[in-house]
């Protein structure tokens, strides 16, 4: 087969193809984020019957276990595909997204629940082969927007997830119709199942709508899969990029960002279920869903609307200080919420959050961009390097998040409750002293920094 012969399916299956992609990533994030809300409350209904007390331990265990697994398993199922092809790998990934999704909401032991997770996060380890497929069926001047795809993907996963996992959550306290049923008695099942069917769905629709991108003259003839290699390349490679000036200090910046960024997903839900007497705000599963649902949607509106003008009037490097600030400001105001005013409060400082973080990202990325251009690096090396230390932040900050919580709720101010949240901020502080160490930025393929 050509190369010709091989692009021609591409015209025309790519509308159904990328179709495919989009909600393969969107059920990535919705995996990610649809536990959010709940996560607390089935730990604490767990460890109860099991006498276990380290609620904030085991949340943060539950949330990085997932992506733990996806660290390992993303170079895993890169060289699966390599060999046999995208098609069936991003099509057993969505199986195996339907089977775990299913599994955690019938977990009835702790143990049982970090296994599903877990497994959840290695069959939700295709990102990375969803991005050769594009690259695989795109041109050099369609891979730009079909990249974008991806990141309007995560945007909208992380906003459907958690609004699914709160309105969803205990459907027995709130429609008549699930009373008596098994979802009385797992409570957390039917978001699960609904995160399961739309997975099967797109199964589906990749089994009719999703050619094969990768020729078989183009696949790895080698008879061991390259995984350890390719996990022992990125470390590698990161750690050089580690000591590259000032991709670096982008890099540990991005990390410093993350890092607090992932401790509030942890800490978050724990402050907000904990009893008003206790400071906390007694908000139940739907509430904490709508608010990360208000979270993301600020966040698409921010990359979507924002970025643009305010990239041309302060430049990329002015915004990177300024983004940690604004996301280190919501992120301290979180614990001094009033329950009185809880929900207007929340949103305002969900939203700050929102920003902040919307403005983050594509300025580090930029960032990278340009100064990996004019110090002639490879620019694939760059991104997964930054892509494999924020990997580890995502790693480290929920476990960090519970650690801190659970030897810190009970105490007394100024080591309380409010640390977690005061450690968030205090790490994008950070992160924003250490991009001021940012030189002058490149003018390379733009006007402007």
């Amino acid at each position: 087969m050509t190369d010709t012969n091989a692009a021609e399916p591409v015209v025309a299956a790519g509308k159904g193809a990328l179709l495919v992609l989009f909600l393969a990533t969107v059920i990535d994030m919705i995996g990610f984020g649809i536990v959010i809300p709940f996560l607390t409350y089935l730990v604490e209904d767990l460890a109860a019957s099991e006498g276990i007390a380290e609620v904030g331990l085991w949340v943060g265990l539950l949330m990085t276990s997932y992506s733990v697994a996806q660290f390992l398993f993303s170079p895993f199922w890169g060289s699966v595909s390599d060999r046999i092809g995208r098609r069936p790998v991003l099509m057993i990934g969505l199986i195996g997204n339907t089977v775990f999704f299913a599994m955690f909401g019938l977990a009835n032991t702790l143990f049982i629940a970090l296994a599903a997770r877990f497994m959840a996060g290695v069959f939700n380890g295709n990102l990375a082969v969803a991005r050769a497929y594009i690259g695989d069926v795109s041109t050099p001047s369609q891979l730009n927007t079909r990249m974008g795809l991806i990141g309007a993907a995560f945007g909208l996963g992380f906003t459907i997830g958690p609004f699914i996992g709160g309105e969803l959550s205990n459907p027995a306290e709130k429609w008549d119709i699930f009373i008596g049923t098994i979802f009385e008695e797992y409570p957390y099942l039917l978001p699960c199942l609904a995160a399961g069917v739309l997975s099967l769905i797109s199964f589906v629709y990749a089994y009719f709508y999703l050619p094969e991108s990768l020729p078989k003259s183009k696949r790895s003839t080698s008879d061991k899969l390259n995984w350890t290699k390719k996990l022992s390349n990125s470390f590698k490679q990161s750690y050089s990029m580690l000591n590259r000036g000032v991709i670096s200090i982008i890099i540990w910046a991005t990390f410093l960002f993350i890092f607090g960024f992932t401790i509030m997903h942890a800490v978050f839900i724990l402050y907000t279920g904990m009893p008003v007497e206790e400071g906390g705000l007694s908000y139940n599963e739907a509430q904490n869903g709508r608010i990360f649902a208000v979270i993301g949607i600020a966040g698409i509106l921010t990359q979507g609307v924002l970025i643009g003008p305010l990239s041309k009037r302060l430049g990329a490097k002015k915004l990177l200080p300024l983004s940690c600030f604004v996301c280190g400001t919501g992120l301290i105001l979180i614990p001094y919420t009033q329950a009185e005013h809880a929900t207007i409060q929340l949103i305002l400082v969900a939203t700050i959050v929102a920003i902040g973080s919307g403005l983050f990202q594509p300025s580090s990325s930029t960032l990278l961009t340009k100064f990996a251009k004019d110090e002639g690096i490879n620019l694939g090396i760059v991104m997964g390097a930054q892509e494999s230390i924020s990997s580890f932040a995502r790693i480290l900050g929920p476990l960090t998040g519970g650690i801190v919580w659970t030897y810190t709720v009970s105490r007394d101010w100024p080591l309380d409750y409010h640390t977690a949240f005061h450690l968030c901020g205090l790490l994008m502080l950070c992160s924003a002293l250490l991009s001021f160490r940012i030189g002058v930025v490149p003018d390379i393929d733009s006007q402007g920094s």
